[in-house]
């Protein structure tokens, strides 16, 4: 009997090696969110589908189910993102938002949204060569927003202030604050009027231009901090390709810890 087979649009989020030359694929695809599909022979040198199964590959797949498991049958790639695994250190960043997106994706659940936003990531580091801090930063404030984390930051949570005096963003609440109001509530980390206004536009812009701003200096780097901590806690979990990153960047400024007001 022969076996079904569907057409689904996917970009590989992990490819691991499994036996003498297969490989099993984690894959996100709009409309059946994360799948797992085992890709016979991509390791081979006569295989066809080994441009398809590489890491970050956004191919349109040929699938065909058989005792629960979905196989390759063949793939023709739509974006392969060779300026991003040209460079390192931008293929480090991709790699650390395929693992984000992993963490954060569900098997059989709509993820369109999702899966656009990491493909215009990986366009927008590659091909815009837009800067990393603020690609990272936007990509991380975005997906816990539409994974349904999405921090209120259009005012004070507490007063109702619509331009919070020294902004803070309250970490566990996913809320800004001024500082004052903040007080006791932890843990917060600091923002400014620069980044607090780049996180409005992130949320509430469109997201077709979410790349296309400027960011500087002190700005940048709380603007940095605060969303790297928020969709680590949203997550609760750390990233090891995130650590791989950091090795390659030694000169950029870390994240700082958690500023605990009163309490």
């Amino acid at each position: 009997m022969a076996r079904e087979r569907t057409v689904v649009k996917g970009i590989v989020l992990r490819s691991v090696d499994t036996k003498e030359s297969d490989k099993i694929l984690t894959v996100l695809t709009a409309e059946q969110g994360k799948i797992s599909v085992v890709a016979k022979g991509a390791r081979s040198r006569r295989s066809r589908v080994t441009a398809v199964t590489q890491l970050l590959a956004y191919s349109e797949l040929t699938l065909s189910e058989s005792r629960g498991w979905q196989y390759l049958s063949e793939g023709s790639p739509i974006a392969l993102f060779d300026g991003v695994k040209s460079d390192i250190e931008l293929l480090a960043l991709a790699s650390y938002f395929a693992e984000l997106v992993e963490a954060a994706s569900y098997e059989e659940t709509e993820s369109g949204p999702v899966l656009s936003l990491l493909l215009n990531a990986l366009y927008a580091l590659g091909d815009l060569k837009k800067p990393q801090e603020l690609v990272k930063a936007a990509f991380e404030w975005k997906l816990t927003a539409l994974i349904g984390f999405e921090p209120l930051a259009d005012a004070c949570a507490y007063c109702g202030v619509p331009d919070p005096a020294e902004p803070m963003m309250d970490i566990r609440g996913g809320v800004v604050c001024c500082r004052r109001c903040g007080r006791g509530k932890g843990p917060l980390m600091p923002l400014s009027p620069g980044s607090l206004a780049a996180l409005r536009r992130v949320l509430y812009g469109d997201v077709k231009r979410l790349y296309s701003f400027t960011l500087a200096g002190e700005d940048m780097a709380r603007f940095g901090a605060a969303a790297e901590a928020y969709v680590h806690a949203t997550l609760e979990r750390g990233f090891k390709t995130l650590d791989f990153y950091r090795t390659l960047r030694p000169g950029q400024p870390q994240p700082g810890p958690y500023e605990r007001i009163g309490g």
